[in-house]
């Protein structure tokens, strides 16, 4: 026999029934709808996601540190990058993985969209700013530049010995420390020193890198014509090896002023006659340091200098100079220089 739960049936009103069937048609269309809906936002968020931004033209913008998405997105919309906030941030959210968004000082181009948005402050890719160094600046001018520049924050907290802030351009980004850049130039120097140390030519009169770093910023300070580095490295090389002094005003102004300030007269021959440790007019040897920062020409010059017998120069009033192996030759030269004068 069946049990008896078996034999028995259930009955089910009929009006409960038909509620229930019409619960589960309404019930399955408001899903339909639902999924329609969710494919159609899921479409259109990613079309206005991915879609042509309102830039006309590039624009720079500076995302503060700490910044929410939330504000970040409202930085944007005011700026005229991206069309929505929303979008942007369900975006983010839905489409962009988890990678934060950076601080910093941006650039957007033209239509970009709110993904390329996102991409470029998620990569970190700020915009670089440019900071160029002169040669022949000491490291009081520099480290005037440095402290008067935009974009940089911080104190300079540390300066090397004088000579060893390579002069060239250094690329930043918005907010980078003073310091910081102080030590990358200190940095490049000590790098590029050492590179063309290691290839310098033979026979120099130099015991060290330094000595050479230091005769390569009088030389920068002699001339300003990259023709002449080389012969006036010569100049000075020729005269180290015979034991004579060097006998170059740049390093009696530095003497003078150490590098703080411009002397605005000229020399007189009571400024060559004091002493200082820089002035090669008394002292037999290379000053203690260099008296300005030297650029590359400089140290190759002075590393590679042409063969030759000068063993004077004086300016020839065209803004170079005239060279002479004798000193006789060389008076004749500096009466005509200082007969231009007059």
């Amino acid at each position: 026999m069946r049990p008896l739960f078996l034999r028995q049936q259930i009955k089910v009103p009929r009006n409960q029934l038909l509620k229930f069937r019409k619960f589960l048609f309404l019930f399955g269309i408001i899903t339909v709808l639902a999924a329609l809906l969710g494919v159609g936002l899921y479409v259109w968020l990613h079309r206005s996601f991915h879609g042509l931004g309102p830039l006309q033209t590039e624009i720079v913008v500076i995302v503060p540190k700490g910044a929410s998405a939330k504000r970040i997105a409202g930085i944007l919309k005011a700026s005229g990058v991206i069309h929505d906030a929303n979008v942007f941030q369900l975006g983010l959210k839905f489409f962009s993985g988890r990678l934060p968004l950076r601080a910093g000082e941006f650039m957007f181009s033209k239509h970009g969209s709110a993904a390329d948005v996102i991409n470029i402050l998620q990569s970190g890719s700020t915009v670089l700013r440019k900071f160029t160094v002169a040669e022949g600046l000491s490291n009081a001018n520099i480290a005037k530049k440095i402290r008067m520049f935009p974009g940089l924050k911080g104190s300079v907290e540390w300066l090397p010995e004088e000579g060893w802030l390579l002069p060239e351009t250094y690329n930043f980004s918005l907010g980078d420390s003073r310091h910081a850049i102080i030590k990358r130039m200190n940095k490049a120097m000590i790098e590029l020193l050492a590179e063309l140390w290691s290839k310098r030519s033979k026979s120099l009169p130099f015991k060290s890198p330094k000595e050479a770093l230091i005769l390569a910023s009088i030389v920068e300070k002699e001339t300003g014509i990259s023709t002449e580095r080389s012969r006036v490295a010569a100049v000075f090389i020729n005269r180290m090896r015979k034991g004579m002094r060097l006998q170059s005003d740049p390093t009696i102004i530095y003497g003078l002023t150490k590098g703080k300030l411009r002397l605005g007269r000229a020399l007189t021959y009571k400024d060559l006659r004091e002493f200082t440790p820089y002035n090669t007019y008394l002292i037999d040897r290379l000053p203690p340091t260099a008296i300005a920062n030297p650029g590359k020409a400089a140290l190759q010059a002075v590393l590679h200098p042409i063969k030759s017998e000068e063993l004077y120069f004086v300016a020839d009033g065209s803004g170079g100079h005239a060279f002479s192996k004798t000193l006789k030759e060389h008076n004749r030269n500096v009466s005509k220089w200082r007969n231009m004068q007059k």
